[in-house]
């Protein structure tokens, strides 16, 4: 168990062990700053080069309230513009090049540029850039402004698949005129948005990347916030009395676990197969004479109910799969998205709320509330469905030309179901067959993981180093090792699972040991 969570650490935390080259001689022999300098006369169509500067290695502070990097190599770093609005950066290694690119995605409503993001990629060697799609929206803030597309058709496109294609196609360029050589290699890794922004990549543009990383995707971008954002909201809001306080969180997630947690032979405090828990929350209701602080009332079981069930309009059809059970605990559970600390608090309110006033209606006095599940889908989705949902399974394009993609969902995410991955990847299979899909695209759903990262899993893994073998070596993912990680110690280890398997205890061994569990067919 001490060999393996040192080769956890070495894998997961410092992903910097990496095989890295020299920078190309073309940047030692063209007199360094000047050759970054002189990436200021580049042309680029639609495109200004607004600056271009070698950043020295150490800790770069960006004004506030942009993070403070630490620990990174030096670079060049460019900054550039295309029209209308698409603001973008470059970053390229001076000194520790591995001959590759990786551009990354955003989250919200983007509007920023990701620099940790681009930080971690630097770091382990890669030229990298992000863009922030065209329109300013600090993600310090909510995440889901949206007020810039009010009557701007044009920057909902650039949003939605543009920007992150033409800042592609100008990294590449801007990588192969600093180095004198084009990357070998392109890489995509994104996750939420990002994760949508690498299928809208993959189905639009199969040619810009030769490996993708994808994370909870927000694909299904149209269906995601009428039935996740907005329906969850309504459930809890539309009647004051349906509301769930934050304090009572608690309440439905210990009551999970206890019914289904030790059902995959483990009780560890994660629901591992959700699919398999079918806990009932009216046995939660309060009885005659009971502390209400320690149970729900009727109204709040028929909000979770209907948050679990999925949104549907007043014929029952099916909009959008709901949330699955497990998971709802914790800083990045239930509190954060769904109840936040009162009434319209919560990340799914705040983010409903904008994009329909904003975007869909044109209306800052429009009340999300009133929205009608039968009539106003359609028109939602005809408006904005064109510049946002990447929802084709038509991959053959992209299986073609040789591309790889790992996608991957938390179960326990509570932002997007992790129900609309699986149905996109079954959709996969069908439109491309179960054998080509599987020589092309893999899908790994993390049991405990809630939105994009964290929850009471192992939820730490190293996708990008799996996807790189898969590109460059051939070799396909059956199981990749994931931690969970406390004070920076790994507490524990599973394996990740190829679906449709999934880990399952040998039924003997160390229970935070990944060695003693196999994948199996669920």
């Amino acid at each position: 168990m001490r060999a393996e969570r040192s080769r956890v650490m070495r894998a997961v935390v410092s992903m910097v062990a990496v095989a890295l080259l020299t920078a190309s001689a073309a940047w030692a022999e063209s007199g360094g700053a000047a050759a970054c300098a002189g990436l200021m006369k580049l042309s680029l169509a639609e495109t200004t080069i607004e600056s271009a500067a070698v950043v020295p290695a150490g800790t770069l502070t960006l004004p506030k309230p942009e993070p403070v990097l630490e620990e990174l190599p030096e670079f060049c770093r460019v900054v550039g513009v295309t029209r209308p609005a698409i603001r973008f950066e470059v970053w390229l290694p001076t000194t520790i090049w591995n001959g590759k690119f990786e551009g990354v995605g955003n989250g919200g409503t983007a509007g920023f540029i990701s620099y940790r993001p681009m930080a971690l990629a630097l770091r382990r060697g890669y030229a990298t850039a992000s863009t922030d799609t065209g329109h300013v929206n600090h993600p310090y803030g909510n995440g889901f402004d949206a007020s810039w597309a009010r009557g701007r058709p044009d920057l909902v496109r650039d949003f939605g698949w543009r920007a992150l294609h033409v800042t592609t196609v100008n990294a590449k360029a801007v990588v192969a005129a600093f180095y004198g050589a084009a990357a070998r290699r392109a890489y995509y890794v994104g996750c939420s948005q990002g994760g949508g922004q690498g299928l809208m990549e993959a189905q639009r543009f199969p040619a810009d990347y030769d490996g993708l990383l994808v994370g909870d995707p927000a694909n299904n971008w149209t269906r995601h916030y009428i039935g996740e954002h907005l329906w969850y909201s309504v459930a809890t809001l539309k009647d004051p009395e349906s509301y769930i306080p934050a304090s009572k969180v608690s309440i439905l997630a210990n009551a999970v676990n206890k019914a289904c947690d030790a059902k995959d032979g483990v009780r560890d405090g994660v629901v591992s197969d959700p699919l398999a828990c079918k806990f009932d929350p009216a046995v939660l209701v309060c009885k005659v004479g009971q502390n209400p602080a320690t149970c729900l009332t009727a109204k709040q079981v028929a909000a979770v109910k209907a948050i679990w069930g999925g949104a549907r309009d007043s014929s029952g059809r099916l909009i959008n799969p709901g949330l699955v059970q497990g998971g709802e605990g914790g800083p990045g559970g239930w509190a954060r998205w769904v109840t936040g600390t009162k009434p319209f608090g919560g990340t799914h309110w705040k983010a409903a709320d904008a994009v329909l006033k904003d975007m869909v209606f044109d209306d800052p006095e429009y009340n999300s509330l009133d929205f009608n599940f039968d009539t106003d889908t359609k028109l939602f989705e005809q408006k904005i469905g064109p510049a946002m949902d990447a929802v084709d399974p038509d991959l053959r394009p992209m299986e073609r030309r040789g591309a790889k993609m790992i996608l991957y969902h938390g179960w326990s995410d509570p932002d997007i179901s992790p129900l609309n991955t699986i149905d996109y990847y079954n959709d996969v299979e069908k439109t491309v067959g179960v054998k080509e899909t599987g020589s092309f695209l893999r899908l790994f759903m993390v049991p405990g993981m809630q939105h994009c990262g964290g929850g009471p899993g192992a939820t730490t893994f190293d996708g990008l180093t799996a996807l790189e073998r898969w590109v460059e070596d051939g070799v396909a993912p059956e199981r990749i090792l994931a931690a969970k990680i406390v004070d920076g110690a790994v507490e524990e280890t599973r394996p990740l699972c190829a679906y449709p398997k999934q880990a399952v205890y040998a039924g003997k061994g160390n229970t935070s040991d990944a060695e003693n569990f196999r994948c199996e067919a669920r």
